[in-house]
């Protein structure tokens, strides 16, 4: 460390980078002529701090020609407090709970990566004198790196309360955090104790209008997202660049390299504006002009000295080496084959000799080269459709040899912008340039591409790409040189047949004319979409339509309507017609027509055809629920019915508005996929399942962004910067999935799939499922149309934002099955019939909050349906009535109007529905539905001893309480009930009189859910 080391003439220092163990900054030191230095700092992942600005190597750097900047944190936002503040937050956290609640009661969770946070576990240690819990294969790690051995960390369970997690286990962290609260549960259970507390470090977390220490709680788990990082936040790394004040500032991170010159970059460079020495490369750039006319001329001359001399030199040399290439023949011969047999069947042998030329004769390094570049490979075949052309190509190889040759024996220095704009590249630019040749519109290597654009200057590269792109020519078009870019698929097929032009207004042409005009675009075309010789006649028809444009015969392949196609369809057969004066039989044009209909059916239909997005916020009196959606009775039901409808209810605020769009939207599902309803339903509610059953996604903003990068192409940070400034995922998904082109759109989704896909995500467990997961979601996201893409996103972010809860969707849903069964009745006539059904469906959720069960009984009984359809499940928990808050005694009188009434005491516990099911199981749920069973042993076996023989099945709402034996059954807090042990042996929990009984059932099927209370406190006794 701080040690210069020779490398290549280059003196490297490393010092420290105070990020984790082994982290180092790399400073560069190179000697050029003329006695002066060229010197560049790489932080690599960095975290300044003050201590930087006295080492006596980094101030050496000061006024360095360019810092790479480790730019993670490059935003105004991100200025959270030192490493220092935020440990000692922890430590202060750590330290209260230990002494409100004593050793032993409160678990402490601690998130970090497999290597890094070492310095804030090692304080935690002294500070609070105890050990760290860590896993065996961790401990190892924290061993090689230099850890472990002090006896900080340990991998025994019972010696720490402290103990050390992988960094997602208490919580995705980005794109916004989303608390794992289940997976803490788990552990709590499993290692014995009442509470959780956890940490999360980084600064992704930090909120700057908020506590910079935020706390997410729930029941006995608390998170604190702790702001520290491990890398430079904004402030300072303002600092450490004004510390060295550097010619120039490169972002590392969350930029394009291949585009450092893009607008990105530049608007992170403002960020450090003023702290940079600019007077330096002003006088740099000056000192460029002040040397430059005699330096250039003279090192022109010498380089034209250089090559006469050397002149016959390269003859000898190019005649030698054509004469090594006709003495192996053979050996070529086996190359090739061996070549061929790594490369597509499309690579011509031209450009097979080619590679081997450009790799001397090795055949891995020719193959690595062509898949770098296979996509300008396949242009030049695309392109090279005579054989003259490619008798050009095998001459211009030959010339590309011996420049190639001349080349290499040339040894001219290349000279920077600041040493004269020198380049030994010009003349063999020149030669490929007059020759002519179709090779010399390939790219250059990576290297030849970098040294090019390193040597021109920001007017020179306007001047020449407008030249060039006023000179292009308008059939092959050339790669450009700015570096590699990804064309869509549709760009190999571009070529404009000359013959087009001569038809373009002979509307009586034969289509054995058109075929033969067409006949590569009609090969192209099956060829893309994969389709056999029936369909050459339809493809014919329709590139005949796009004027031999495949571009335009694949979109409206792809996208033409029923309607479209039927037109085009009479098209065909009209020029069927025709064939008859060219002496065709019958069954030729028998034939023909066969295949024009299985054309037909091959043809993916659209979902959505013609229809209007927005129909559904049609007056229900004015909607019809088959002439207005967008799919037929035989078919599907598409997702995009749902999400249109989203889309609408996303802009709406009224709750009548939103329920009568719900209505209509249930309206068609109802009469043309009846099956489709119940998925729907689950999907308005952000549902997969019913609450007591526990069914998540179980999927983070990481898993949905790296799925969202794969399937529209984009990356993570331009994910990131747009949901900076939409702040909403499901917005960034939809604004690239916009800007994205598909050669073929995929199959549509329908609701049924949807659903189906939700739930298998829902069930992948184990090993590799985090991968399947975002698979699964992948597909999903390709398949998506129009705005789907937002509410799919949306719907795996659980926030899908229409304002729809179940007491929307359920009276939406009722008034649906009212208005389909009462033809030609306006709302006021149906209002008695409406409100009803609503309330009954409303009351029988109440009780049995269960779609599975629910919807399929309302849709069979339809107006008929009554909340005494159904009744209680045991082992399904019922939804709980809540009490309303008054202004005291008085007010409770007057509502009561003189009736009797009792009052109870109000215990301060926990309410729990306990369920006796058919087997003799006994269940128990809290309030909002989860079982918590395992919680409560003792109540479970007070249950059993004092329910009666004969009890069947029945449902108790009751209160739970602690109280205190010892001293004559005191009844204790809430919170000595919520830190009591996990089923420990020892529990001082029991059991109150019961509050109150929602359901009751005996063997003689008598239920008191309907029967006063008077009634049901006699049966109880």
């Amino acid at each position: 460390m701080s040690r210069p080391v020779l490398i290549d003439g280059c003196q490297v220092y490393l010092i420290d980078a105070n990020h984790c163990p082994g982290a180092v900054q790399f400073l560069f030191r190179i000697g050029t002529e003329g006695g002066n230095c060229v010197k560049y700092v790489h932080t690599g992942d960095f975290r300044y701090c003050s201590q930087m600005k006295c080492d006596p190597v980094l101030n050496e750097f000061v006024g360095a020609d360019a810092v790479f900047l480790d730019t993670t944190y490059c935003n105004p936002k991100y200025v959270f407090p030192s490493q220092d503040e935020s440990i000692d937050y922890v430590v202060n956290v750590i330290n209260k709970y230990s002494v409100e609640s004593g050793l032993k009661s409160v678990l402490f969770l601690v998130a970090t990566y497999v290597i890094g946070k070492e310095k804030i576990l090692v304080e935690i240690a002294r500070r609070c004198g105890r050990k760290i819990h860590v896993e065996e294969r961790k401990l190892g790690i924290l061993r090689t790196v230099g850890f472990g051995e002090d006896g900080v960390f340990t991998n025994e369970e019972c010696e720490s309360d402290v103990h050390v997690v992988g960094w997602n286990v208490l919580g995705e962290t980005w794109p916004y955090f989303k608390p794992n609260f289940v997976k803490m549960k788990e552990i709590m259970e499993a290692r014995g104790y009442a509470k959780v507390v956890g940490f999360v470090p980084t600064g992704w977390t930090y909120e700057v209008k908020r506590n910079k220490f935020a706390v997410r709680v729930k029941d006995s788990f608390e998170i604190h997202l702790v702001p520290y990082s491990e890398h430079s936040n904004y402030k300072e790394l303002r600092e450490y660049v004004k510390f060295l004040r550097p010619k120039r500032v490169i972002p590392t991170v969350g930029v394009d390299v291949e585009n450092v010159d893009g607008k990105h970059v530049n608007k992170m460079l403002k960020h450090f504006a003023g702290l940079v020495d600019e007077m330096a490369i002003k006088q740099d750039f000056l000192m460029g002009f002040h040397r430059g006319p005699k330096e250039l001329n003279g090192s022109l001359e010498k380089n034209s000295h250089n090559i006469n001399e050397k002149a016959p030199e390269l003859e000898k040399e190019e005649h030698g080496s054509q004469d090594s290439i006709l003495l192996t023949d053979k050996e070529m011969d086996e190359m090739l084959q061996e070549l061929r047999d790594c490369l597509p069947a499309w690579v011509t042998r031209d450009q097979m000799m080619d590679l081997i030329s450009k790799s001397g004769k090795n055949v891995v390094e020719a193959a690595s080269y062509f898949f770098e570049h296979e996509t300008e490979f396949h242009e030049q075949v695309i392109t090279s459709t005579s054989a003259s052309a490619s008798a050009s190509q095998e001459s211009s190889v030959e010339i590309l040899k011996q420049v190639t040759a001349h080349a290499s024996t040339t040894h001219t220095p290349i000279k920077t912008f600041s040493n004269g704009f020198a380049s030994s590249s010009a003349p063999v630019k020149t030669k490929l340039k007059s020759e002519g040749s179709p090779s010399s519109k390939r790219k250059k290597p990576s290297s030849a591409k970098k040294s090019s654009k390193n040597n021109i200057s920001p007017s020179q590269k306007r001047k020449t790409s407008e030249t060039k792109s006023s000179k292009k020519p308008i059939i092959a078009s050339q790669p450009e040189s700015g570096g590699p870019k990804q064309y869509t698929i549709t760009k190999f097929f571009n070529k404009l047949s000359p013959m087009v032009a001569q038809s373009q207004n002979d509307d009586n042409v034969l289509p054995s004319v058109v075929i033969a005009d067409y006949k590569d675009e009609v090969d192209q075309f099956i060829q893309i979409i994969n389709g056999s010789e029936s369909l050459r006649s339809y493809a014919t028809t329709i590139l005949e339509e796009t004027k031999g444009d495949i571009n335009k015969a694949l979109d409206l392949y792809y996208t033409n309507s029923k309607d479209t196609q039927s037109e085009t369809k009479k098209r065909i057969a009209q020029s069927s017609c025709i064939v008859e004066d060219t002496e065709v039989s019958v069954k030729d044009i028998c034939v023909k027509s066969c295949s024009k209909q299985s054309t037909e059916s091959l043809t993916p239909q659209p979902p959505a055809g013609d229809i209007s997005s927005d129909l559904v916020s049609l007056p229900p009196e004015k909607y019809s629920p088959t002439d207005h959606a967008c799919w037929k009775e035989d078919q599907s039901a598409p997702y995009l019915h749902l999400a249109r409808t989203f889309s609408l209810l996303e802009d709406e605020k009224g709750k009548i508005r939103a329920t009568s769009m719900l209505c209509n939207m249930f309206r068609s599902l109802l009469v043309l996929s009846p099956e489709d309803v119940l998925p729907a339903v689950y999907l308005c509610t952000n549902k997969i399942a019913p609450d007591h059953e526990n069914m998540e996604l179980n999927i983070g903003g990481s898993v949905v962004t790296a799925a969202l990068e794969e399937a529209c192409g984009t990356n993570k940070s331009k994910i990131r910067d747009l949901y900076n400034s939409l702040g909403d995922l499901g917005d960034v998904a939809q604004l690239c999935r916009q800007t994205q082109r598909l050669l073929a759109p995929p199959a549509p989704l329908s609701i049924r799939g949807v659903f189906s896909v939700l739930r298998e995500i829902s069930v992948q467990t184990g090993s590799g499922s985090t991968m399947r997961k975002r698979s699964l979601i992948v597909n999903l996201m390709r398949s998506c149309r129009e705005m789907e893409i937002k509410f799919i996103v949306r719907t795996l972010v659980r926030n899908l934002r229409i304002g729809a809860m179940m007491r929307t969707v359920l009276p939406a849903l009722a008034h649906a099955i009212v208005m389909n069964s009462c033809h030609g009745k306006t709302i006021e006539n149906l209002k008695e019939m409406l409100q009803g059904l609503s309330a009954a469906v409303i009351e029988a959720y109440n009780i049995l909050p269960n779609l599975h069960l629910l919807i399929p009984s309302v849709m069979d009984k339809g107006m008929e349906f009554s909340s005494e359809t159904l009744s209680m499940v045991p082992g399904i928990p019922i939804k709980p009535m809540l009490a309303k808050i008054t202004n005291g005694v008085p007010q409770v009188l007057k509502l009561f109007q003189g009736k009797a009434l009792t009052c109870e005491f109000k215990y301060d516990g926990q309410r729990a529905q306990v369920h006796k099911l058919a087997d003799g199981s006994i269940h128990v749920f809290s309030r909002n539905g989860d079982e918590t069973t395992s919680r409560f042993p003792d109540v479970i076996s007070i249950i059993n001893e004092v329910c009666k023989s004969d009890t069947m099945t029945f449902i108790i709402d009751a209160e739970v309480v602690a109280v205190d034996r010892k001293s004559g059954s005191k009844l204790l807090s809430f919170q000595e009930l919520s830190s009591r042990d996990r089923g420990g042996k020892n529990s001082v929990i029991a059991v109150d009189n019961i509050k109150k009984t929602s359901d009751d059932v005996i063997p003689n099927n008598t239920k008191s859910i309907k029967r006063s209370a008077k009634k049901r406190r006699k049966s109880d006794t």
